[in-house]
């Protein structure tokens, strides 16, 4: 098995003169089902099309785009597994010198918003060739949209890009309906009628619901706040409108998201043999490590019904889950045994919320009607069938797998989903054999004024949690914990709601939660919309936002007071808000003062924290 074309001499080997199809990505080219050119290169492979892949073009010259030559159909643009300004920079708007999805990890293999970068240069280098974009950075920027890194709304980028279509969403199928649709003698600029697609008319079409125009949107918060809703109220695939908005003389045309993949719709593409190795040609620059971590990790399922208005996965991959066969998923484990690389364990076996497969409405015609963002927010729909069965199905099947010696659940599951299994063996089936001593969670904030606009349970059912996953470790005789994840500065969180979530902390956590980040506010997302106008697009409510960097600093240190480098601001920051008692040697202080003088210190925590360290360390090679 050889790996897809990526320049002329691998054109030559396999004796083709010219490629069906060239695909464009920001991503080194990983032959792996999780690298988004790879997947959709041998999809579209075994439909019989040749295909090519360009990885990382030096943009600064047309040389790079040209060295497959011109492709027969169309060339495809993502700007790679990420957006472009996620890779590029921190919520802090610093640069990011690492870039695991390039050589050696490096930085500067890309450039900002690459995708309309790529399809620019493509469209000088090939004029009249067919231009598709699609993954994460343009399917959340198919309408006008709040750009946070320069802090302005732009226009689509179906306009930025020049391309003739977008493909929002998971592209294989519909890659494929378009290379037909172009093999059979069809343009490009008729292709208006398929679903998961964006194009640009000249007129409204009919029974396209508008939206506020781009120019109306970038005048008037409001508007953008309206708009916002509509989006999200018209995200089912089943009863949804196509959408237009104006942008100068012209509209931008979403039709309705496409229908969910069927399991032998998954399967098909799943069982597709990968090599799951970066392409010899990164070798010297020390390979890819992204591929590292998830080199035979298992995708179960796309899609989530959790709706958390920060998150874009269900605008992307939508909310109905669309699971895969568990005798696709044995197969894909089965043929680790054979890889040279396999050393018996599969590091992850799930998805954005690894229990949430196999999961579907009990009644499918009410799901198809219905418009709620989350089947889990404010309370789990009635119709919603929480059965965790066909996940301990798939694990009893998983471990009797010859050659496999753990499987862990590392993606992380919906807490507040567990407690709706009464059986409680989902639980205790996960943490016999499926954590490795950590288990990831997002309860996000534990304020139920934040929780609230998150979309989150409220931090009753957090707790419920830990005191579940406790009883259960210590009925297994297991010493494991949860690392939770949790988001400051997010819409509705001031410094008062920050100071309560570090209270929490103090009294709650085991050990020091360091995985915490400001909130960047992604294209598209409903916590976004809050962010840019200040107004909830569900209710039309004032939010507070915090928006200065001083704050937002603030408010990260304050989840992370026991840090020796946040204490001083820590200290400034609970003297401004009248919360001094927080300060000084009792047990409930975040920042402990020295008597001698007023420096606030951490050493007592540094000495804690890598005991904590040395003692799991001894564990684990025990």
């Amino acid at each position: 098995m050889d790996f897809l074309p990526i320049c002329k001499d691998d054109l030559k080997q396999r004796g083709w003169e010219q490629l069906d199809i060239i695909l464009v990505s920001g991503d080194a080219y990983v032959d792996h089902p999780a690298w988004a050119a790879a997947i959709l290169g041998r999809f579209l492979e075994k439909q019989g099309y040749r295909v090519g892949i360009i990885a990382q073009p030096d943009w600064r010259s047309l040389d790079d785009f040209k060295q497959l030559g011109k492709p027969r159909l169309y060339l495809g643009v993502s700007g790679g597994n990420l957006d472009s300004m996620v890779n590029h920079y921190t919520a802090d708007l610093k640069k990011r010198h690492e870039d695991l999805y390039s050589p050696g990890g490096k930085a500067g293999h890309r450039p900002d918003r690459a995708t309309i970068v790529y399809a620019n240069r493509l469209r000088e280098a090939y004029p009249g060739v067919p231009i598709v974009i699609g993954g994460v950075e343009a399917s959340l920027r198919r309408l006008a949209h709040y750009d946070y890194w320069s802090d302005q709304l732009r226009r689509s980028i179906l306009l930025d890009s020049k391309a003739d279509l977008l493909v929002y969403g998971m592209g294989e199928y519909k890659l494929l309906e378009i290379a037909r649709f172009i093999e059979n003698g069809g343009e490009i600029k008729k292709l208006d009628h398929l679903t998961g697609t964006a194009y640009i008319s000249s007129t409204l079409p009919q029974n396209a619901l508008e939206l506020p125009s781009y120019e109306r949107v970038k005048n008037n918060l409001n508007d953008f706040s309206q708009s916002t809703r509509l989006v999200y109220q018209n995200n089912n695939p089943y009863c949804s409108s196509s959408l237009a908005q104006k942008h100068g003389d012209r509209w931008v045309v979403v039709n309705p998201p496409a229908l969910p993949l069927s399991s032998k719709q998954m399967d098909k593409i799943y069982d597709i043999p990968f090599l799951r190795r970066y392409h010899p040609v990164y070798e010297e620059a020390g390979g890819i490590p992204a591929l590292k971590p998830v080199q035979f990790s298992i995708l179960t399922h796309r899609g989530c019904f959790g709706g958390c208005s920060f998150c874009s996965i269900g605008l992307h991959q939508g909310k109905v889950i669309q699971s895969r066969s568990i005798k696709s998923l044995l197969a894909e484990a089965e043929s680790f045994v054979a890889h040279p690389d396999f050393r018996g364990s599969i590091p992850d076996l799930g998805a954005a919320s690894a229990n949430m497969y196999g999961m579907s409405g009990i009644k499918g015609g009410l799901c198809e009607k219905c418009q709620r963002t989350s089947c889990l927010y404010p309370s789990v729909c009635q119709n919603l069938a929480t059965d965790h069965s066909e996940s301990l199905r798939l694990w009893d099947r998983m471990r009797r797998i010859k050659g496999v010696a753990n499987i862990r659940v590392a993606s992380g599951v919906r807490y507040d989903l567990i407690l709706q299994d009464k059986s409680g063996q989902y639980l205790r089936e996960l943490c016999k054999h499926h954590v490795g001593g950590q288990l990831k969670i997002a309860p996000e904030h534990v304020s139920e004024t934040v929780t609230r606009l998150m979309g989150k349970p409220d931090r009753s059912q957090y707790e419920k949690f830990i005191a579940a996953f406790q009883k259960v470790n210590q009925k297994l005789n297991k010493e494991q914990y949860l690392i939770p994840y949790f988001i400051s500065a997010h819409p509705g969180s001031s410094l008062r709601e920050s100071i309560e979530l570090a209270e929490f902390l103090r009294d709650h956590m085991q050990y020091y939660p360091e995985q915490v980040q400001n909130f960047t506010p992604t294209p598209m997302t409903i916590s976004t919309s809050m962010y840019y106008t200040g107004i909830n697009p569900v209710n039309g409510k004032q939010v507070y936002v915090a928006k200065s960097s001083q704050e937002r600093k603030a408010q990260r240190a304050l989840l992370q007071y026991r840090k020796p480098a946040n204490q001083q601001l820590v200290k400034e920051t609970l003297e401004k808000c009248g919360r001094s008692d927080l300060i000084g040697t009792s047990p409930r202080a975040l920042v402990k003062v020295n008597t001698s003088s007023d420096r606030p210190q951490a050493a007592a925590f540094i000495k804690g924290n890598n005991t904590a360290k040395r003692t799991r360390r001894s564990k684990k090679k025990q």
